[in-house]
């Protein structure tokens, strides 16, 4: 295999990822732990490597650049002392993800363990903490089994499965906050209103709306709702935000929300997804959120700006993140630049290529799944990772849909599911399925369409094209492994592409959107290891498919949903 490095990654040294990890609950303080780590990898406690964090050992930019043993343990060391005049309360230490079990030390005593490798947790650890530290973190990840969510990762990587990711992949790092503080901030929107509530803290104080002219609002029992006039709706192409402060005793966070509304409509007899009011055309393109030098992690945050902006610059307003969560600073600049997310769930279970992708391909969708995957530990796993993602991602106005189960990886007992999802949040709309199989409620009728028309008949339910295209090309000297290339159409070069996407949204996407289609997902925004099916080259040196090239399609598409 190549390796390949995004300019980030080429020119990264030093400490990286030196940014506030949590843009939605903003405090001022903030001690990184990210840099140089002393590291080991097997049975044994040793530490005889260095590992740059928050890269995986897999990656490049670690400086291990290889996987580990079945049975072996990740071990991670760090000595710190907090700046002078930093503790002054609680101190609280966060791990952004780190795959899969992990214990955590702190001077030599055990303060916490933490299961599942995608989202944060914290601790406090006030009363481990001395002038001088010492941290240690022992880490297990064994992907045989499917137990755990693991996405895209798999032991033996091709095709369209990829080199796994073990051990810290996001920011480690350190706040001071007074006894009483500020646990949880949930957001609910409308079209003129936020409703700001508080979990921890004194349960009083006022959250401060800044702008023009700064308001102020009680907090009572931890909530209040700021009204506002003459609002000003989110949007991709006004991706307005309404900054605040929450103020509660001693403590003190910065956070922002967005207005924008979500509804199913009926116009002219065909059933829309709109936002704001208006039918909205979902044009968007699958994001698998893997890098070639730091794989799930970016070499830095720049790295997810440009990405957004290059899809942006052709015209796109929606991303589908498939089967990953990403840092919370991901989430906020879609939330910043306009970027509407379709956010998967991550699949664990087993995948068989003859039950989950070629019979439902020759059109066998069909599927009663109410005792599929019935082992209790992967549907709990599952379940726990589902309600996690959306309790840590809801106040984001960019995510607009959740996808529960992917081409039935997993799937199992959907129509309890819809029910618990729709519990949780149901001011988003919902795909219970996405691609194949049937059966369940939903709020969407998504398909993946790869190997036929795209053809969209009138149904009661809205009906996006959660993955289509897929369109290869190698681009010499940028291909990760130039030995294999997967894509679902192949060209020889840069120019047939083109052609080749272009032809591909003028004789079917655009003529479905006065038939009912409400969105199209194009596979993908970059290349990813074997799969050279991206818009641009997988180290995001090489754009295949340029701006000026693509616009038109962009334009044709917002002319055709203004006639609907």
């Amino acid at each position: 295999m190549k390796n390949l490095y995004t300019p980030e990654g080429e020119a990264l040294s030093g400490e990286s990822w030196n940014v506030y990890p949590r843009p939605q609950m903003k405090r001022d303080s903030f001690y990184s732990l990210n840099g140089i780590w002393d590291f080991g990898c097997g049975r044994q406690k040793a530490y005889n490597e260095k590992i740059r964090v928050p890269f995986a050992p897999e990656s490049l930019l670690s400086g291990i650049g290889r996987g580990h043993k079945k049975g072996d343990i990740l071990f991670y060391r760090r000595r710190f002392s907090l700046p002078e005049g930093f503790s002054k309360g609680r101190l609280l230490l966060h791990i952004g993800a780190c795959d899969q079990v992990c214990t955590v030390y702190l001077n030599g005593k055990e303060i916490a363990t933490h299961e599942g490798g995608y989202h944060p947790f914290c601790v406090d650890v006030t009363d481990a903490v001395k002038t001088e530290n010492e941290i240690e973190i022992h880490v297990t990840d064994e992907l045989s089994g499917f137990e755990f969510p693991y996405g895209k990762q798999t032991d033996k990587r091709g095709g369209m499965w990829y080199t796994p990711v073990s051990g810290i992949w996001q920011t480690v790092w350190v706040e001071c906050v007074p006894d009483q503080y500020i646990r949880k901030l949930s957001i609910q929107t409308g079209a003129d209103y936020a409703d700001i509530s508080v979990e921890g803290g004194l349960q009083t104080g006022e959250v401060i709306l800044h702008g023009e002219k700064e308001s102020s609002f009680p907090l009572v029992d931890g909530k209040t709702r700021i009204v506002i006039q003459n609002p000003v709706l989110w949007s991709p192409e006004n991706p307005h935000l309404y900054d605040f402060t929450v103020i509660s005793g001693e403590d003190q966070v910065d956070s922002y929300f967005a207005l924008r509304t979500l509804e199913i409509g009926t116009v002219n007899g065909i059933k829309r997804t709109c936002l704001n009011g208006q039918p909205y055309f979902f044009h968007g393109v699958l994001d698998q959120g893997y890098y070639p030098d730091g794989l799930f992690t970016p070499a830095a945050p720049e790295n997810y700006e440009k990405d957004i902006r290059f899809l942006k610059s052709l015209g796109f307003n929606t991303l589908r993140k498939h089967i990953k969560c990403e840092p919370e600073w991901f989430y906020y600049l879609c939330d910043k630049l306009g970027m509407c997310v379709f956010q998967d769930m991550i699949n664990n279970g087993d995948y068989s290529f003859i039950r989950d992708t070629a019979l439902p391909t020759l059109g066998f969708k069909k599927k009663n799944d109410v005792r599929a995957h019935k082992n209790e530990k992967i549907r709990k796993r599952f379940t726990a990772c589902m309600e996690e993602t959306v309790k840590r991602l809801e106040n984001h106005p960019s995510i607009v849909y959740w996808t529960i189960f992917n081409e039935g990886w997993g799937q199992f007992d959907s129509q309890s599911m819809y029910e618990k999802l729709k519990n949780m949040d149901d001011t988003r709309f919902i795909a219970t399925v996405s691609g194949w199989f049937k059966g369940a409620d939903t709020d969407i009728i998504a398909e993946h369409v790869y190997f036929k028309s795209v053809k969209v008949k009138t149904a009661e339910k809205p009906v996006i094209v959660s993955e289509f295209g897929g369109y290869a090309y190698q681009e010499k000297g940028h291909v990760f492994n130039p030995e294999n290339e997967y894509g679902y159409k192949k060209f020889k070069t840069r120019e047939a592409l083109v052609s080749g996407i272009t032809a591909l949204y003028q004789n079917e996407i655009i003529p479905a959107i006065s038939k009912g289609l409400c969105g199209a997902i194009y596979t993908q925004l970059s290349d990813v290891e074997d799969e050279t099916n991206g818009l641009i080259t997988y180290d995001r040196r090489v754009i295949k498919v340029r701006p000026e090239e693509f616009m038109p399609v962009s334009r044709a598409i917002s002319d055709e949903i203004r006639k609907v």
